[in-house]
């Protein structure tokens, strides 16, 4: 009967990591033989801030739940210890978080991840952290909406001024 229980326990694990793989906005995976403890408590810190979910997962357990998502592609990168972060909201959060701890951190190895439903490697999440965030790209996108208005209104004020000289 334990084993019955131990295997129904791993069944609904790899249940809930193709869920996430799934839902994800995108997942990253690292190796992070070489950290240290509190550089560990500092990643999930600023990754847990960031809204998104690191677990350190058996990679036997990760195999079979990207066979059920169709993303075996990525079991190439499933070897030694695996860390991964799976973010919902932010595609660019986790890849620009992990590429930055790992650009101070040189025990973090950054080895490949899933984007929007994409197996990419390591040069497409580096490429991803360097984009804006979010917020970033939102701000962007307002102030060129803004653009004309504000140029329309400073042409408005510029004749309105000019013809205050001339009266």
């Amino acid at each position: 009967m334990a084993n019955a229980k131990v295997i129904q326990a791993k069944q609904e694990a790899v249940e809930v990591v193709t869920a996430k793989l799934r839902e994800s906005a995108s997942t990253v995976v690292a190796d992070y033989r070489g950290l240290n403890v509190a550089q560990v408590t500092e990643l999930r810190k600023q990754l847990r801030e960031a809204g998104i979910e690191f677990q350190v997962l058996k990679n036997s357990l990760v195999r079979r739940a990207t066979a059920e998502a169709n993303l075996s592609e990525l079991n190439e990168v499933l070897t030694g210890p695996t860390a991964i972060a799976f973010s919902t909201e932010d595609a660019v959060a986790p890849a620009k978080i992990l590429n930055n701890f790992a650009k101070k951190n040189d025990a973090l190895k950054i080895k490949g991840g899933v984007v929007e439903g994409q197996v990419v490697g390591v040069e497409a999440i580096k490429a991803l952290a360097e984009l804006p965030s979010r917020e970033g790209l939102l701000s962007m996108l307002l102030s060129v909406l803004q653009a004309p208005v504000r140029n329309f209104a400073l042409a408005v004020k510029a004749v309105a001024e000019k013809q205050e000289e001339t009266a």
